[in-house]
């Protein structure tokens, strides 16, 4: 991949940021790895071939995990919307933006009316 994963001059970013790149990068990646270990097993037809590609998409899905364990560490918001949608049951959009709201909006619509803004909180500083 080399330094495509920046979209700003890397020398100007600083270390945590180039640290979070990475780590998207290799979430990406890791992704992208499963998608294909996923294709391979479904026309696979040797079993012994078959426990081999399960066993290394289970080293990609840990892998995964454990990258975005990392990115979530160093998000407060993006771990906050995580916790809204993973793992529970009913519609994943619904959740999804029920979280996105908790944790990109102020206390509701009072507050966004005293202060003048749209109830959206600054993320600056959020991230690490």
């Amino acid at each position: 991949m080399g330094f495509d994963q920046y979209h700003e001059p890397p020398e100007e970013l600083p270390p945590s940021t180039r640290t979070f790149a990475r780590l998207c990068a290799s979430l990406t990646e890791e992704a992208e790895a499963i998608g294909w270990y996923e294709q391979r097993i479904a026309v696979e037809t040797d079993p012994e071939a078959l426990a081999v590609m399960r066993d290394a998409q289970g080293e990609e899905f840990k892998h995964f995990a454990m990258d975005l364990e990392f990115l979530l560490r160093r998000s407060p918001a993006w771990r906050e919307i995580a916790q809204g949608v993973l793992f529970r049951t009913g519609s994943i959009v619904q959740h999804g933006e029920e979280a996105e709201a908790e944790a990109l909006e102020g206390d509701g619509p009072d507050e966004a009316a005293q202060d003048g803004s749209l109830g959206i909180r600054s993320l600056r500083g959020a991230r690490r």
